[in-house]
């Protein structure tokens, strides 16, 4: 086990205890870095939106108004609201290389992500894969001890999905691309790092819709 917090350097609590038996979590970071991560306590139940509890936010009444869309995606859950401290986690830890995080951050999927037959990373492009020198939707997979199903590959686009209007993101040409596969009856759970506006785990869950997969849900980090 690691003597020092994975975030912030600091010593961890050396203490040993129940919940130190059953929380992976607590023995890699410290407790003022754990506070900074707010779990979300119910949510929009088809996105995990803070704020929306028991009913569905206007992003996906949205999403499922447009009949192109509708349906593809079964639903996203959340960890972690896109707080500051996170914003400034999930910033070092793709942008600025940091990988050591995907362990810590790995280490609250292990108890909360939902059963699947396949788990399939959001890939990145080749140029940002370059840039980066890993895939932070795969590392999470691979730290958890979960299997990787690598079915989809990226072609690079230049304008991100949270600098798009509305109109944009439901209209936008299809970035990934899907090998002829049968998924025929498999439940497929999509893995990236956060959800913000939808349109990415969308664009993935409707090739696999169409391969056949009767389930697409996605799973992330943070909900911004």
């Amino acid at each position: 086990m690691p003597r020092d917090c994975l975030y912030c350097g600091g010593d961890l609590d050396e203490k040993m205890n129940w919940g130190a038996l059953f929380q992976r979590d607590i023995r890699l970071l410290c407790d003022e870095c754990g506070r900074g991560l707010v779990r979300i306590e119910g949510g929009c139940p088809g996105c995990s939106r803070p704020g929306a509890e028991g009913s569905l936010c206007r992003d996906c009444l949205e999403w499922n108004g447009n009949p192109e869309w509708n349906g593809v995606l079964e639903r996203n859950a959340s960890l972690f609201q896109y707080n500051e401290f996170m914003k400034e986690v999930l910033a070092r830890y793709k942008y600025r290389g940091d990988y050591v995080l995907a362990k810590a951050l790995a280490s609250f999927m292990q108890t909360a992500i939902p059963k699947a037959d396949l788990f399939v990373p959001i890939p990145l492009s080749p140029e940002r894969l370059y840039e980066r020198g890993f895939n932070q939707s795969k590392a999470l997979l691979t730290e958890a001890g979960l299997p990787c199903h690598e079915l989809l590959t990226r072609t690079h686009t230049e304008k991100k999905q949270s600098k798009k209007t509305r109109q944009e993101r439901m209209t936008g040409a299809q970035v990934f691309r899907l090998p002829e596969t049968d998924l025929s009856g498999k439940n497929i759970l999509l893995i990236d790092d956060i959800y913000t506006t939808g349109t990415t785990v969308r664009q993935a869950a409707i090739l696999l819709k169409k391969a056949g997969a009767m389930e697409v849900s996605s799973f992330t980090i943070a909900r911004g």
